[in-house]
């Protein structure tokens, strides 16, 4: 659950969230992305999802591949900060409507790029950059460290900087063999690091089938390989979370794809 930094890519995930008292007008996302991954949910409360990707063409955006269904937070979803709603709090979020805090159980809804892929192979089937976790990987969830949102590596910064995080990425080796962080991608989320907006967001698999998350949004192994050997870096790519009534209101401002009636 995070975004991994691009400049320090061996040693760090990043990513951020949003202002709760951000109650701003609609804000149009500057989209340059080829490709778009989507989920819609039944409403903010929702724990489970839909998801289409989608690739742009001349004739606008166009399905790739089947839609299924993917799991997100154990209490839902909130509004998030990434391409929209924006860092600086600008976003469509409404009165009345949650906002992603630490700890919350909710994933991140907006719009988000698409960060390096992770896992605990050496590599994967992917164009993504790719970054294998160690078993001395960490995705620090403590709001009053350093490396807030970051993935860091205690061999590298020291097994003090990390003492107090929840968040081992060899979940395997820490958790009884957990598969859920094997595969997944980066949900660029809370890109400032702002202390207590949320870490740590990723899609990756999930334990057992259609299990919520801690505000992640989890699926079945073989629709994440898919979406690993899809997705192209140089297409830009970008994650949309939104319940179905936010998503419909927002779709042309933020050029969305049409959902398919049966997502409707």
């Amino acid at each position: 659950m995070l975004s991994l930094l691009r400049t320090a890519f061996a040693t760090v995930l990043v990513a951020s969230a949003l202002p709760a008292s951000a109650l701003t007008p609609v804000a149009t996302p500057l989209l340059d992305n080829g490709q778009m991954i989507v989920v819609t949910t039944d409403g903010w409360d929702a724990t489970q999802g839909r998801l289409q990707a989608y690739a742009r063409t001349a004739q606008g955006w166009q399905p790739h591949g089947a839609a299924f269904d993917v799991a997100v937070g154990r209490n839902g979803s909130a509004w998030g900060v990434g391409v929209a709603p924006a860092p600086d709090g600008s976003g469509p979020q409404q009165p009345g409507e949650p906002v992603k805090q630490e700890g919350d159980g909710r994933s991140p809804a907006g719009m988000f790029r698409i960060g390096p892929a992770f896992g605990y192979a050496p590599k994967v089937a992917s164009a993504m950059p790719y970054q294998p976790m160690l078993e001395s990987s960490y995705c620090m969830d403590v709001p009053d460290s350093k490396y807030y949102n970051r993935i860091v590596d205690a061999d590298v910064v020291g097994a003090d900087a990390v003492e107090g995080s929840t968040e081992p990425m060899r979940l395997d080796l820490h958790n009884k063999g957990d598969v859920r962080y094997r595969e997944g991608f980066v949900i660029e989320h809370n890109p400032n690091a702002e202390p207590r907006r949320g870490s740590c967001i990723f899609a990756h698999l999930w334990r057992t089938l259609g299990e919520a998350t801690a505000g992640c949004t989890a699926m079945q192994p073989e629709h994440m390989r898919g979406l690993l050997a899809w997705l192209d870096p140089a297409q830009r790519p970008v994650f949309v979370l939104l319940p179905r009534a936010q998503y419909q209101r927002l779709q042309q401002d933020w050029q969305l794809p049409a959902l398919p009636k049966a997502a409707r």
